[in-house]
């Protein structure tokens, strides 16, 4: 599987990444509104002084005079110290005020007024002009009325409101931030549920997943559905599979074998004899190996849909002992029996039950010598023992923790065929019902094999 990253953090990252956007257009646009509004702000104040000037000025015997008012100029303090400059100019002379102070390009129409932003004595300032007409109509004169101020008032202004508008930005950003990792979460919660729903399922619960799922993501829930039912059916063609090949390779196999015996019986030459005993052993560990394996496979299949049926665990046992009787009877052993009167109940498959005994009850009879016992037990407690003891050679040196993996034999069993999946097929099964395998060594010699429930 590749994995290219996560949802989740990329989900949050584009959130984060638009409240940042959003953050940085809200400090620009706050910043940009409130130059405009101190800005208009001086501009009204500026005006106001400017008018206030021109109101004062009045015609005397054809003389122009102005009582300068202290207002006009007054109201344009701020704490900031700016600096005011004024000019009042009749008929494009000097009256009063800074006489370099710069006069507007065009002269305004009577009531309007010119606003401009230039340098002035080496600083920025902001400039209003206003007109009057002055004197009797036939010889009136044009008054032109400039009003100036430094700007480190609006400045000061404009910092303090992009500072606080910063300040409101960075809090919005993190609230912003902390609500995208909660809607990123949020989003992504269905997928999280689901995921859970599939993760708390057993290896062979195919069921359709029926839990609440967005609309997005109906098309991969109905894909993943329609691959489990391919899946189930794939599975049940297996183990369906599984159980005929057990059947079709025994079948043969145990044919071929007959047939080796009487061709072997009828033989006279010691070499013909010697190569049909050979072949009757490559068929005895060929047939021996298949049907291990196959049932190997079959109890892995069956593991993952265990079968729960009351089960009588003695007639169990015994139908198991009558099948194996008649190949203990060919090496002259004894199969002795102590099962108790009342039935044994369990909760299991019988299959899987039934060839954990057989393997169980045949390595028994395979490793012990002729002539010899192997004795049955069935016991119920606090649990439930069932036992099977021989009195054959045992597991050597064997590791007896290891003994139960595949593939695994005793040290001393190597002339005799086998595949070493008879005890590892024993302790599957009574692990997949809730038990386990014990294995130990009999004082009097042979070894001793329980499942335990």
């Amino acid at each position: 599987m590749k994995v290219f990253g996560s949802i989740r953090r990329r989900l949050f990252f584009q959130l984060a990444g638009v409240a940042a956007i959003l953050t940085l257009v809200f400090i620009l646009v706050v910043r940009g509104v409130a130059e405009r509004a101190a800005e208009g702000t001086q501009d009204d104040i500026l005006t106001a002084s400017a008018t206030a000037i021109a109101d004062s000025l009045h015609s005397e015997g054809g003389a122009i005079t102005l009582d300068l008012p202290y207002s006009a100029l007054s109201m344009l303090g701020t704490l900031n110290q700016d600096r005011v400059f004024y000019r009042v100019s009749v008929a494009g002379e000097t009256l009063t005020g800074y006489g370099d102070l710069p006069l507007p390009d065009l002269v305004p129409n009577l009531g309007a007024r010119v606003v401009a932003t230039l340098d002035y004595r080496g600083e920025p300032v902001r400039l209003v002009s206003v007109s009057r007409r002055i004197g009797p109509a036939a010889n009136a004169t044009t008054a032109v009325i400039t009003v100036a101020q430094t700007r480190q008032g609006l400045a000061a202004i404009s910092q303090q409101i992009t500072w606080t508008a910063t300040g409101v930005g960075i809090v919005f950003l993190l609230l912003a931030t902390a609500l995208s990792l909660w809607a990123a979460n949020s989003a992504l919660a269905p997928i999280s549920r689901l995921t859970g729903a599939v993760t708390r399922r057993g290896p062979s619960d195919m069921r359709p997943v029926r839990a609440e799922t967005p609309e997005e993501l109906v098309p991969l829930v109905e894909a993943l559905n329609n691959l489990m039912a391919r899946l189930r059916a794939s599975l049940s063609r297996t183990e369906d599979f599984i159980t005929e090949a057990a059947h079709r390779v025994r079948t043969p196999l145990a044919t071929v074998r007959s047939q080796a015996e009487i061709t072997h019986r009828k033989l006279n030459k010691p070499h013909h004899k010697q190569a049909i005993r050979e072949m009757i052993r490559a068929i005895d560990q060929s047939s021996r190996s298949a049907g291990q394996m196959l049932d190997h496979a079959m109890v892995t299949f069956r593991s993952d849909a265990l079968a729960r049926d009351t089960l009588d665990l003695r007639a169990l046992l015994a139908e198991t002992c009558d099948r194996l009787e008649p190949t203990a009877e060919l090496k002259d052993i004894k199969v002795l029996r102590d099962l108790p009167d009342d039935p044994v109940t369990l909760l299991g498959d019988g299959i899987l039950l039934q060839a954990a005994m057989m393997n169980i009850l045949d390595n028994a009879i395979k490793y012990s010598p002729d002539e010899s016992d192997i004795t049955i037990t069935l016991q119920q407690g606090d649990q439930i023992r069932l036992s099977i003891s021989d009195q054959g050679r045992g597991f050597g040196n064997a590791d007896l923790g290891e003994i139960t993996k595949r593939y695994q034999r005793g040290d001393n069993v190597g002339h005799v065929v086998g595949s070493g999946l008879g005890l590892t097929i024993a302790e599957e099964v009574a692990r997949v019902h809730g038990g386990r395998l014990d294995i130990t060594h009999n004082q009097e010699g042979g070894a001793c094999v329980s499942l335990l429930f």
